[in-house]
């Protein structure tokens, strides 16, 4: 098609009108194609198909490039693509970490039970480091007044006594509660209870992994199914506290065949030189049930 006409003039033989009426229909299929492909990326934004909303406006904007309705579009499509991928990284991230916790757990025999003592611990979670060393947050209960310490980072190879000789150090001050100084290094001993929890299934423990992350809801509980298996033989029992030898490590004591672990551990701390102390070692203290709380 060669078509050259002056300004105002009229097309003379029937191959300029023929050419004048391609040019019409043309430009009017343009026209439809283009409103067609904004219906179509508007569509596809409205039912959540990013990526082909995108591809919808890019094709219209090589017929206009100065389509301000398409490039709005785009602008919108690529932004909410943008922090899906976002978000989906960072729940496959979140995911990653929790399978690798739990794989440290099943490596090492560890039995973990449904988190106790939130309001305490809040979401905190063990940590693997590079080394693939566990890093965990340990809650230290005082049952005679039910107060608590919590150590933020007790890392799986340190033995008791290490932190135990910091935090009751000739340094450090007495305990605000202890008016009779009777909670001294020489004078406390560590216990955990067994027979009070029972292990949760894999699915449950990841779960509990992922609350507070992104990847929060990404594994789901399918209670008939998981109900077989949630509460493994192993733990519950009649309750009973052992006592923990501090020269251990934490990992070794962790991985007792009959220790369940609440969520993250939890030790009980009490006085050789107290009252309290005859009536915890027999038997005679039991730890407060919380209203609407299931310790199993």
């Amino acid at each position: 098609m060669a078509l050259w006409l002056d300004s105002n003039s009229e097309p003379q033989t029937e191959n300029e009108k023929a050419d004048l009426a391609a040019i019409a229909a043309l430009k009017v299929s343009t026209a439809l194609e283009l409103k067609a492909i904004y219906r179509a990326a508007k569509a596809s934004f409205a039912l959540d198909m990013l990526k082909e909303a995108i591809t919808y406006c890019e094709q219209g904007l090589e017929l206009s490039p100065d389509n301000e309705d398409l490039k709005k579009l785009v602008k919108l499509a690529s932004g909410k693509l943008a922090e899906r991928e976002k978000h989906e990284a960072e729940v496959a991230k979140a995911l990653r970490g929790a399978k690798d916790l739990l794989s440290a757990f099943e490596d090492r025999g560890l039995k973990i039970g449904k988190a106790m003592f939130r309001e305490l611990t809040g979401l905190k979670k063990p940590v693997l480091d590079k080394s693939k060393i566990l890093h965990w947050p340990v809650v230290l209960l005082y049952p005679e007044v039910m107060s608590s310490d919590i150590i933020e980072d007790f890392c799986e190879t340190d033995m008791f006594s290490s932190h135990l000789d910091i935090m009751f150090s000739e340094d450090c001050p007495p305990l605000p509660w202890d008016k009779e100084n009777e909670y001294t290094r020489e004078n406390i001993e560590l216990y955990y209870e067994v027979g009070s929890s029972v292990c949760l299934s894999k699915t449950r423990i990841l779960h509990y992994l992922l609350e507070g992350s992104p990847g929060a809801g990404a594994v789901s509980i399918d209670e008939e199914k998981d109900s077989s298996n949630y509460e493994s033989p192993t733990g519950k029992g009649p309750s009973r506290w052992v006592k923990v030898n501090e020269k251990r490590t934490l990992h070794d004591v962790l991985k007792e065949p009959n220790l369940v672990i609440p969520g993250i551990p939890v030790f009980y701390i009490v006085s050789k030189s107290s009252t309290f102390y005859n009536k915890f070692k027999s038997g005679k203290w039991a730890l407060p049930q919380v209203p609407g709380e299931d310790t199993a």
